[in-house]
């Protein structure tokens, strides 16, 4: 593969933003960052961004669906390409195709599909999200709580069987025993909580015993009160947890996503979609556990008004924080590619441009619209 050099753009260096910075790329992989007097390649393929911003690849660890593809409807590795292709449109260059709580046939087909899509080269997919099915019933949101159980020995091997990405599995605490979290940890799962009801106490116990972060934070989880902290305040105290924030102006309000960033430490909260088909689809409408789902104005909800995902991409996350949060592009874009890196537990490959990292990649015009991405060094069609 010949060397790309990206030139005259503005690129998101470890010490912020900066301009007329050029980027060579040699395979899959960034070889330099180039200031403005360096010698160029020869022979390189020169494109140039003409200012344009350039951004290391969004990493979305929450993908339920995405061009008109729910991943629990089909568990396939088709799918997954479809879901990921769906959404790199909007910045994505790595994700987590997320199975909300289902059987354990459908968890296994999931699990096999990721594996077999990581196998098979498809573009993005880092490992898979299983949210569910041990959450509790008191906070479902659009989960079908038929399919709630609690874990035995054969499912804790089931949920830890991918063999060549990463699996994060968002439980309920008050459902699944802290020795339960150790062993999903020791064996290499990254534990989230949410979809729970627990108190600060139960989290806490979570949190202790190797739980690394909260599934969209605020939302199904049981509320900060004066007397009864709950998820929510076990969250925003704990000093080394991630949360994952939905920023389409539906799930939470500004104001509360603003108290998360004044309460976590930097680099722990995490821009997430929960994105269900509409994403990159051509249909508003979806079935989620039986009931039909309708997506109008940025809102996906059930017929009760119950919401279930969002329609929201990645690149809209971003514009919605620099927007509403008061932080600026830099930290935003953090939130969207290098902060979710580091919770995966890929921040020597993934999140950053520097010599050595993945060329994964995503140039933003004027308007922080999406103009191209790249995926270990491919550009988007």
């Amino acid at each position: 593969m010949k060397k790309v050099l990206l030139t005259h753009a503005r690129v998101l260096a470890e010490d912020g933003l900066r301009d007329g910075l050029a980027v060579l790329l040699d395979g899959g992989r960034i070889e330099a960052v180039l200031e403005a007097g360096d010698a160029r390649p020869e022979g390189a393929q020169i494109h140039d961004l003409e200012g344009r911003t350039l951004l290391p690849g969004f990493i979305d660890v929450q993908v339920n669906g995405g061009g008109d593809a729910l991943f629990n409807d089909a568990p396939t590795v088709e799918t997954i390409r479809r879901i990921g292709a769906a959404h790199r449109r909007y910045g994505t260059t790595g994700f987590l195709p997320t199975l909300i709580s289902d059987d354990v046939e459908v968890m296994r087909a999931a699990i096999e599909a990721t594996a077999a899509a990581i196998d098979a080269g498809v573009p993005g997919v880092l490992g898979v999200h299983l949210e569910g099915p041990y959450i509790a019933p008191e906070r479902r949101g659009a989960h079908d709580a038929a399919k709630f159980r609690v874990p035995d020995a054969r499912e804790i091997d089931l949920v830890c069987s991918l063999r060549n990405g990463v699996t994060v599995l968002t439980l309920a605490p008050e459902r699944v025993a802290p020795e339960q979290v150790r062993e999903f940890v020791a064996r290499g799962v990254i534990v989230c909580l949410g979809h729970s009801a627990a108190t600060y106490e139960q989290a806490r116990a979570a949190l202790d015993a190797g739980a690394r972060g909260f599934t969209h934070l605020y939302n199904a989880m049981s509320p900060l009160q004066g007397r009864a902290p709950g998820m929510v305040g076990a969250a925003l105290e704990d000093r080394h947890s991630w949360c994952g924030l939905i920023a389409d102006g539906h799930h939470v309000h500004a104001a509360a996503l603003r108290v998360a960033l004044a309460a976590k430490p930097r680099g722990r909260l995490l821009l997430v979609t929960d994105a269900m088909p509409p994403v990159g689809g051509a249909r508003d409408t979806y079935a989620l556990a039986g009931e039909t789902i309708t997506c109008r104005d940025g809102r996906c909800e059930s017929a009760d008004g119950v919401l279930a995902g969002s329609a929201l991409d990645m690149a809209a996350a971003v514009r919605n924080a620099v927007a509403t949060l008061g932080i600026d592009l830099a930290e935003a874009a953090r939130m969207a590619s290098t902060y979710p890196a580091d919770f995966l537990g890929l921040a020597h490959s993934h999140g950053r441009i520097a010599a050595g990292m993945r060329a994964d990649l995503v140039e933003l015009d004027a308007s922080l619209d999406v103009q191209r991405s790249w995926i270990s060094g491919v550009a988007s069609p």
